[in-house]
């Protein structure tokens, strides 16, 4: 028998906690052990229950999500589920979560709250079970390698205007995008980025990327053009595609059935560059459950582009990377911290 996922609940507000652990427990895969008021309660319940995964509200009296995160994830480090309300403030910390080691994130509903529960409790249940499946010791690995902006030679990166560089990823995603386009040189062509993220939250992702990037890093809106310089953040509730306009390339993002479960979906961003962009790309494939991306990715090597996945000691899920690697394509397979070096090589025609 399958052993159950062990969760505790942590949340300043009674009505919340029950409502969560009700919802929680139909599940029969997951028993909820315990829950907790605050970060105070949690630390003591985690010791005393031992528990796989963690969900956490982020503000909260006494001490905040974030606080509590970054002193547990170097002591103890446990996947979290953050259950943030989707507002400027609960955007704006959920970002400042993920960095602090948070793996997925789900919205409380705000509209129609009957109706948005049953979505948000099916959501957090699958959830989960994902973050219960992944790797935080990659976290505190990746957490230790150095960040340092790359050398590079600047007149081969100006000449390579025509090219464009894809990237898809999924849970513990947003940290690894983050640690390849904050060294990646205002000089680089034009980034293409699928996050499976819920709609309202790519918006806060793309600007606190934008923070700490040498490039500018936006969410996306159809008719944005993919240029030099330049990130596009595929918004959370629409397929982006990238097509070609004469001699550049813009993209259109558009509402859309749910493809691999996901919109926006990483194959569908693939497969489009495959076909607009050929053998100008370099597609890469980082952290996340599933096989998104994977038969795009095979669909841009066979068009002639450069492929690159995430190996699986830095990936917090060894999902999408392994699956495109084992279906042929990802041409390289490398860790987290020598992806970027590697894009910018392929850019100068360096293995």
């Amino acid at each position: 028998m399958q052993k159950k996922v062990k969760v505790l609940v942590v949340d300043d507000s009674a009505l919340v906690r029950d409502i969560l652990a009700q919802g929680l427990a139909q599940d029969p895969e997951i028993e909820v052990v315990g829950v907790a008021a605050d970060p105070y309660q949690a630390r003591d319940k985690i010791v005393k229950l031992k528990p796989d995964v963690l969900t956490l509200d982020i503000e909260m009296p006494r001490m905040d999500g974030i606080e509590f995160l970054k002193r547990l994830m170097p002591q103890y480090p446990l996947p979290v589920v953050v259950v943030s309300a989707l507002t400027q403030k609960g955007g704006a910390l959920t970002m400042q979560a993920l960095e602090a080691g948070a793996v997925e994130v789900v919205t409380k509903p705000s509209v129609d709250i009957a109706r948005g529960l049953g979505a948000m409790m099916a959501e957090l249940r699958r959830k989960v079970k994902i973050a219960a499946a992944t790797n935080v010791r990659a976290w505190k690995v990746n957490r230790a390698a150095p960040v340092n902006p790359i050398k590079v030679d600047s007149k081969a990166l100006a000449e390579s205007t025509d090219k464009v560089i894809a990237i898809g990823a999924s849970t513990g995603g947003t940290e690894a995008i983050r640690r390849i386009v904050r060294v990646l040189p205002a000089t680089t062509p034009g980034v293409v980025v699928v996050q499976h993220m819920p709609p309202g939250f790519t918006r806060h992702f793309a600007e606190s990327l934008d923070r700490v990037s040498a490039m500018e890093v936006v969410e996306a809106k159809t008719g944005d053009r993919v240029m030099p310089g330049r990130v596009l953040i595929a918004p959370g509730d629409r397929h982006m595609r990238v097509r070609r306009s004469g001699g550049i390339y813009l993209v259109d993002c558009e509402p859309g059935p749910r493809v691999n479960g996901h919109c926006p979906s990483v194959d569908v961003l693939f497969e489009s560059v495959a076909k607009y962009v050929g053998p100008n790309a370099i597609g890469v494939i980082l952290t996340g459950m599933g096989s998104d991306g994977a038969n795009g990715m095979v669909a841009m090597r066979q068009a002639g582009a450069r492929t690159i996945a995430q190996d699986e000691a830095t990936a917090v899920v060894y999902g999408m990377p392994k699956v495109a690697y084992e279906r042929g394509g990802a041409e390289l397979v490398l860790p987290l911290g020598e992806i970027a070096g590697a894009i910018l090589n392929l850019l100068n025609g360096r293995r």
